[in-house]
């Protein structure tokens, strides 16, 4: 998501973290996926005293801008070291770089929807997230921009869909299949209002919502004047993980993760 978005990014972070008021959670590692300028380290730092950053950059952020990123982590960590995460190498090789079981709270703000394999992304989260850990997340859903779905402007703009255009009741689903714990999910319309055509462009495209190679032509038919994000949320944890995954509505339970006592009794 690039510059035009940033308050977009930092204002849905905001919702998403007002909604963490209510949760009870000693989190001490903390990964956020993506990472981005804005004030949702600071809230965590205010949340979690003593709380330690695991970043994962935007990939379109600057050298310097992940420089500076990089160096507010480490004062946000109160100068403890923390992973810097690729997405980049996450897309490649469907591996989130942190060790398994590592993880108190995983913070995921409008990446899904980019994301070819969203399903494998929860595995990965479930993987690293400790034994009642959270996983709270955001994403655009599928009646994002609905204003452009017109047939007229679909032959004249290079328009494209989101990779993972999922409604809320496909992500508690999903979440539950994965083996996440008690799955909470809701959703909003958020309504962006237009006056200029460049920029409705520019933020459809930061949406990735267009190609954003396409060059910019005439258009024949008017742009809508306001762009509908339906921005949806949710959060679930992760219970159970010595369980191995269910199958048939059941739970086997790993032979390692059986404790016994042995005692010898005097005759």
């Amino acid at each position: 998501m690039t510059q035009s978005m940033r308050w977009l990014q930092d204002e849905i972070a905001a919702r998403m973290l007002q909604k963490l008021d209510i949760v009870k959670l000693e989190a001490k590692d903390v990964l956020l996926i993506p990472d981005f300028p804005g004030a949702h380290a600071p809230f965590l730092t205010k949340r979690f005293p003593g709380i330690r950053f695991h970043s994962a950059p935007e990939c379109e952020l600057s050298s310097f801008d992940l420089f500076k990123l990089r160096v507010s982590r480490f004062w946000n960590s109160r100068m403890k070291s923390a992973s810097i995460i690729s997405i980049a190498d996450y897309k490649k090789t469907g591996r989130i770089n942190l060790p398994s079981n590592s993880i108190d709270l995983v913070v995921s703000v409008l990446l899904i929807q980019d994301l070819a394999d969203p399903k494998h992304f929860l595995q990965e989260c479930w993987r690293v997230l400790k034994e009642g850990g959270l996983l709270t997340l955001s994403y655009l859903g599928p009646d994002t921009a609905k204003e452009l779905n017109s047939e007229l402007l679909a032959q004249q703009l290079p328009l494209q869909k989101l990779a993972s255009p999922w409604d809320m009741h496909d992500m508690g689903d999903a979440l539950l299949g994965e083996r996440f714990s008690d799955p909470v999910m809701d959703m909003e319309f958020l309504c962006l209002d237009y006056e200029s055509d460049a920029v409705l462009l520019a933020d459809a495209r930061a949406l990735h919502l267009l190609n954003p190679s396409s060059q910019s032509s005439a258009l024949e038919t008017p742009l809508p004047k306001k762009l509908t994000l339906e921005v949806v949320y949710g959060h679930a944890w992760a219970l159970g993980k010595h369980l191995a995954k269910a199958q048939d509505h059941v739970a086997y339970v790993d032979l390692n993760q059986i404790g016994r006592n042995t005692r010898s009794d005097s005759a």
